[in-house]
């Protein structure tokens, strides 16, 4: 039972980053109609951006990641005017094409830059662990739990009583209704790229800080997708309990195995059979507005 809790707590700690990152797809796909296929580079060139800062700049971590944020907002900026801008108007598979050649060229790029081992982050806080409800987690995962609340939270609080919030939310509903307010549309598309690539590297410096930086960790991205389809694609609230529901659906499978069944690899599947599942069950997932098309 001590396992079973330990686990159950680690699932909703990660799940709460995999919610994080929902959010990110989510957030491009209710502006653009785009799902990012590159969602998880943005993790990695974060991670190694922070990296980069602590080890050849010997920076303090309280320096070094708010500057990661910082190039990463910009970053999200630049991608979308320069790659993606011109892409406006033209069919949405050949957009997604384009997030998976950004995919490709982003890993081969870090792979060049950092190479291709795994690196470890300094040492961040005095003690790697903290006492929770009796049981030892990773300091890291309790600060990624708390980044991620304020980040959700803060998700809530933009999306409905912000001016720009209000105005990603026209865009999303109707562009050509949000233009005739005076909204500017490719505003609002750089602003979401803006936004997801920033929390995607909050999610990428936590896993990079407790499993070390390399290619390895733009696999985050995929393993987000079922609870982005699980709680639906243009749902943000939806994208939370998703990520929730796979990250502690991962440790329980995790617990079954090595318990029971003893399959060794029900940690990495579990997440895709519910996604397949979903898909013929409900496949708008639990929170996606159902589009009905009349001919």
């Amino acid at each position: 039972m001590t396992l079973l809790f330990q686990l159950l707590v680690n699932g909703l700690i990660v799940g709460a980053l995999y919610g994080v990152v929902a959010m990110s797809f989510v957030l491009i796909y209710k502006a653009s109609r785009i799902v990012n296929f590159a969602q998880g580079e943005f993790l990695l060139i974060g991670a190694w951006t922070c990296w980069w800062l602590l080890t050849s700049w010997q920076l303090p971590f309280w320096i070094g990641f708010p500057i990661t944020l910082a190039f990463m907002l910009a970053f999200g900026v630049i991608l979308q005017i320069v790659v993606l801008r011109p892409m406006i108007g033209e069919p949405i598979i050949s957009v997604i094409m384009v997030t998976i050649g950004l995919s490709i060229v982003f890993q081969a790029a870090m792979k060049w830059m950092f190479g291709v081992f795994a690196k470890p982050f300094p040492p961040i806080f005095a003690s790697p662990t903290v006492n929770l409800f009796g049981l030892e987690v990773q300091t890291v995962y309790v600060m990624s739990l708390l980044i991620s609340i304020l980040i959700m939270a803060g998700f809530g609080w933009f999306f409905k009583y912000s001016r720009t919030g209000l105005a990603m939310r026209a865009t999303a509903f109707d562009q050509q209704v949000a233009q005739s307010l005076g909204i500017s549309v490719r505003h609002m598309f750089a602003m979401s790229w803006a936004i997801s690539a920033m929390v995607s590297a909050v999610a990428g410096v936590t896993v990079g800080v407790v499993n070390g930086v390399s290619s390895a960790l733009s696999f985050f991205g995929i393993k987000v997708f079922p609870a982005v389809i699980l709680g639906g694609l243009d749902s943000v609230i939806g994208a939370v309990v998703g990520g929730l529901i796979v990250g502690v659906l991962e440790n329980m499978a995790h617990y079954l195995d090595s318990q029971w069944l003893n399959w060794g690899n029900m940690y990495e599947i579990a997440p895709f059979y519910v996604l397949i599942a979903i898909l013929m069950i409900k496949p708008y997932g639990l929170f996606g507005t159902k589009d009905i098309e009349r001919v």
